[in-house]
This record gives structure tokens, C-alpha cells and sequence, in this order.
């Protein structure tokens, strides 16, 4: 990998950390400021009302994936890039101005509403963007370890996040951190995402979406185009099912499982959720390069067939342990088990797609499929709490990753297929029926 691909992914990658830094601080700091929003009463219903809003931003996804994708796709990846960073940092600077309960009685709310929307707004755009951008910078030999970089960034992001949580939390008193400390991590994102900004400005288009032709089509990133490639579309938001409940359900959500539901203290339930998203960041790369050698479905099947027969004993046995070693190896097993599908689903969703569409497909595919499963998995998790039966939300995530694990069986393998379809059909080579290109399969 050339020396202007790495550029390429670092620039990629460093934007892609801050867009999930801002939006997973939202989660994680979402017990300190829960009560600041709403009258005083109940506290779980009040960090369901908070996780509610979470969940809304989650439904102006598909916005952004189509809005965003079809920019991507028309004015280049280096155009959507540039603007979902920009919406994010406007988002990071009203939740972090927002007025409490006491202040501004529900106007609070309604800001709080306005940030999250507009951070669903960007973050819909930015998997997209950032899912095409990482697979089309790369070598083909090297797409699965390239694209593997969007879960390091993310997760990067969200270690950043729960790094600042918990040096605030070993500063601060509980009673500031819930007072105003919370507002901390949001003025750390809007500074963080002004200077990726700056960086995405002078990012390079990859050689891929210039070279294809796809900027002279008429019809490209439109859904008209998209609904010819429909069969993939679907095929997205199946594989997508399984793995965004399992990821958000031992990220965003095990810190707050650890400490409500196993009775954990919150500084050490941060510190779980981070040693184990250490080394699940690490692990990404490894997976990916471990695709490029033995295909995308061997690693996606390992994943349903792990979360599907492990997810009901591993939180069940999460919830009974409250101290941190046993937390630990628990965690670092379900996150191990999901790293077969977080380290390769971009790469595998954007070899699905021609140029001309890809980043429409793949981001209002996924988006709508994330907010269906990924933005109400914590909404659900604290539903089933609240009504007494907490197991059943178990079952439910076994129940996602089932339904991916049949997808998976019956996907054909990606890991062959030429990104640049209008380059490969010059050169004489057959298109398959999805649109995108066949090539001889690697030895």
C-alpha cells in the first residue's frame, strides 16, 4: 500500500474518529446529563426519554444516507466528506450550549432534538462516504484491511470518548459532572471537528470514483439507479441487521448495563468498556487482512453463528458480574465474536454496488437498516428493564444475528469483484447481474 493510500485513509479515518466521537458521547455521558432535560422522577424513565432522542437521530440517517450518498456519488467522495464533518460540529456546539429543565423548562429539549437530528444527519452520510472512501482508496488485494480502518476510527472515537469520561470522572465530583462537566466532551468534538475540517479540504478523490466515468453519468446517485440494484439495497440492510443491535449492544450500552443492571460503579464500568474496546480496535485490521485471504463470508458466518448461540449466556453471565476481570473477558468475548462483522461490512456493502451508486447504496441502505435495529437497541434494552423481563432483550439480539446469519449463508462472496465497473467493461471483461463486475477469483 502506497504511501498517497495511507494518506488517503489517515484523513479518512481521522474524520470518521470524530464523527463517532460525537456521537457516541452522547450515549456515554447520557447518565450524567439524563436529569438535566426533564422534571425530577424516575431515573430510568428519564434515561429512557434520553436514549429516545438518541434513537431519534438515528431516524434522520436514511436522510443523510440519501442525501449525502447522492452527493458523494455526484460532486465526488471528497464533497460529502467535507459536509458531514461540518454538520457534526454544528450539532457538538448546541448540545453543548443547550439549557437545562431549570433554565429553559422542555426548550432544552427541543435544542437537545434539533443537535441529534442534525447529528443523524451527518453520521448517515458519513458511514457512507467513509465506507466508499476507505474501499476505493485501496489496493483490491487490500480492500478488507483498508475499509477495516472505519471500525478502528469509530471505536477510536468512542475510546477518546470513554477516555474523557473517565478522566473526568476521577477529577470531577458526580455532582459537576451532572451540573455542567457533562458539557465538557461536546466542546471537545465541535474543536475536533473544525480541525478535521480543515484536513478533509485538501483530501485526494480516489482514483476509482475519477478515473471510473461515473461523474459524467446523468443518472448517478439518484434512486432511480438505486432501485435497479434494489436486490443489493435489501441485501444490505439484512446483512446489516445481526451486526449493528450486536455492536451497539456491547458498546454504547455496556457501560450502562454494567452499572445499572450487574450493580457495577460507573468509573468501573467506563474502564471495562474501554480495555475491551482497546483490543477490539486493535483486532479490526487483523480481521480485515484475514478477509483478503480467505473471503468476507467465512468471517460473517463465524460472527452470526457466535452471537446467535452466544449473546443469551454472555449477558446473562455480564449481569452477575460485577467485578472487573470477569466483566473484562466477557466483554472482550462478545466483541471478538462481532469483529467478523464490523471489520468488513464496509468493504463488503460497497463491493456490492457500481461507482455511480455506490455511496447511495450503501449509505440509505445501511442507514435505514441501522435505524431500525442499531438506533432502538438501547431504547429496547431499557424497555425490556423497565418491564421487568431484561432477559428478553437477549434473546432479541440472538434473535437479529440469526436472521443475518441466514443472509450470510446464502450472499455470494465480494471479495473478487472490480469496484470500477465502467473501467472493467472497456476492458472487455463480464458484468455480473448485480451491476458490478466479475473477475477471476483470487488463489
Amino acid at each position: 500500500m502506497g504511501r498517497e493510500q495511507w494518506k488517503k485513509i489517515w484523513v479518512g479515518s481521522a474524520g470518521n474518529m470524530v464523527e463517532w466521537f460525537d456521537w457516541f458521547v452522547y450515549a456515554t455521558f447520557a447518565v450524567y446529563f439524563a436529569d438535566a432535560f426533564f422534571p425530577e422522577g424516575n431515573e430510568t424513565a428519564n434515561l429512557m426519554n434520553t436514549m429516545g432522542i438518541f434513537a431519534v437521530g438515528f431516524f434522520m440517517r436514511p436522510v443523510g444516507g440519501w442525501l449525502l450518498g447522492r452527493i458523494g456519488d455526484r460532486r465526488g467522495r471528497k464533497a460529502a466528506l467535507t459536509l458531514t464533518v461540518t454538520l457534526m460540529s454544528a450539532s457538538a456546539v448546541l448540545i453543548a450550549i443547550a439549557p437545562t429543565y431549570d433554565v429553559a423548562g422542555y426548550g432544552g429539549v427541543a435544542v437537545l432534538m434539533v443537535a441529534r437530528l442534525l447529528q443523524g444527519l451527518s453520521v448517515g452520510g458519513e458511514y457512507a462516504a467513509s465506507a466508499t472512501y476507505l474501499t476505493e482508496a485501496s489496493a483490491p488485494e487490500k480492500r478488507g484491511f483498508a475499509s477495516s480502518f472505519q471500525y478502528v476510527s469509530m471505536t477510536a472515537g468512542q475510546l477518546v470518548g470513554l477516555g474523557l469520561q473517565i478522566l473526568l470522572q476521577r477529577n470531577m465530583s458526580d455532582a459537576a459532572l451532572h451540573s455542567w462537566g457533562w458539557r465538557i466532551p461536546f466542546v471537545v468534538g465541535a474543536l475536533g471537528a473544525g480541525i478535521v475540517f480543515y484536513l478533509r479540504r485538501s483530501m485526494l478523490e480516489t482514483e476509482v470514483y475519477a478515473e471510473s466515468g461515473a461523474a459524467e453519468q446523468q443518472d448517478r446517485g439518484t434512486l432511480k439507479v438505486l432501485w435497479q440494484h434494489r436486490r443489493e439495497a435489501f441485501l444490505v440492510m439484512a446483512l446489516t441487521m445481526g451486526g449493528t443491535v450486536a455492536y451497539y449492544t456491547y458498546t454504547t450500552y455496556l457501560t450502562k448495563f454494567l452499572s445499572k443492571s450487574a450493580g457495577m460503579e460507573k468509573s468501573t464500568a467506563s474502564l471495562v468498556s474501554f480495555c475491551a474496546l482497546f483490543v477490539f480496535m486493535c483486532v479490526q485490521p487483523l480481521a480485515g487482512m484475514l478477509s483478503d485471504r480467505i473471503g468476507r463470508r467465512p468471517l460473517l458466518i463465524t460472527f452470526a453463528v457466535g452471537s446467535t448461540f452466544l449473546t443469551v449466556p454472555i449477558m446473562t453471565m455480564l449481569k452477575h458480574a460485577d467485578t472487573f476481570w470477569p466483566a473484562l473477558g466477557l466483554a472482550l468475548l462478545a466483541l471478538l465474536v462481532i469483529t467478523g462483522y464490523t471489520s468488513i461490512n464496509a468493504c463488503v456493502k460497497a463491493e456490492l454496488f457500481p461507482t455511480g451508486i455506490r455511496a447511495l447504496g450503501v449509505g440509505l441502505s445501511y442507514a435505514v437498516a441501522n435505524a431500525l435495529f442499531g438506533g432502538t437497541a438501547e431504547y429496547v434494552a431499557l424497555w425490556f428493564k423497565n418491564a421487568g423481563i431484561e432477559s428478553g432483550f437477549y434473546w432479541y439480539v440472538a434473535g437479529c444475528a440469526a436472521v443475518s446469519l441466514v443472509v450470510y449463508l446464502t450472499m455470494r462472496e465480494t471479495r473478487d469483484i472490480d469496484l470500477n465497473r465502467v473501467a472493467a467493461v472497456r476492458a472487455g471483461q463480464k458484468a455480473s447481474p448485480s451491476g458490478a463486475t466479475s473477475v477471476t477469483p483470487a488463489s
